[in-house]
């Protein structure tokens, strides 16, 4: 189990040599000396476009590792792993158990269905059942959507499929990277309670970007990247 994720100095390498200038200075995240995400957080990070947000989710994933500084996860039997010494097989077990993501393109498969694209993942973690999912879907105004291919589907509602995918998984924490850029209050804050009720059930925390459309995460700390 995951209880703590601790940056150490991080900057991605395309901003190097850019340290002193007033973006990175004033960040909360790059170049701080230890910034630390914690079971149970929750975290929306802000800041605008080309700030480097996804690659922040992105280094945490183990997608890319083109930064400077230290990226450690602080496990509950006492070990700390650097994400550069991690090896596949170890990747593939933090992401199936431990940390989930919702990338900003969202990686939706477009000649499948919803429920196919929701069920491929889920096969995996065998974390839902059928009627949980069309439940969830159902809360998200998408029922009647479940056996359309996603393709033919609004960026909107591919966001709402995306989200409920997202959470069929356990996790110790959940990332999500801008997942509600084109839904509406409403929809908003249905995400934000089906993110929130399943990091409650899992005691996880959720680090969620913004360009200021934030999702609505009640007691949400926010971040300036």
């Amino acid at each position: 189990m995951i209880e703590r994720i601790e940056l150490r100095n991080v900057l991605p390498n395309v901003f190097r040599g850019m340290e002193q200038t007033e973006s990175i200075v004033a960040s909360e995240v790059w170049e701080a000396s230890r910034v630390d995400f914690g079971r149970g957080c929750r975290i929306c990070v802000q800041a605008a476009s080309g700030s480097g947000k996804s690659s922040l989710l992105s280094f945490i994933y183990g997608n890319r590792s083109d930064f400077k500084g230290d990226i450690v996860f602080c496990c509950d039997d006492g070990r700390e792993i650097d994400v550069r010494e991690m090896r596949i097989a170890d990747w593939c077990s933090i992401r199936r158990r431990h940390i989930a993501l919702l990338p900003q393109e969202m990686r939706l498969f477009p000649q499948l269905t919803a429920l196919q694209n929701i069920a491929l993942k889920n096969q995996l973690t065998s974390t839902k059942t059928t009627t949980e999912i069309l439940d969830m879907l159902e809360r998200f105004g998408l029922s009647d959507k479940a056996h359309t291919p996603v393709g033919k589907m609004s960026i909107g509602q591919q966001q709402r499929v995306a989200i409920v995918r997202a959470v069929c998984q356990p996790f110790d924490f959940i990332m999500l990277d801008e997942p509600v850029s084109h839904l509406d209050e409403s929809n908003n804050r249905i995400a934000a309670e089906i993110v929130s009720e399943e990091a409650k059930r899992y005691g996880a925390g959720i680090v969620a970007t913004s360009v200021g459309n934030p999702l609505l995460i009640e007691g949400a700390e926010f971040i300036s990247l």
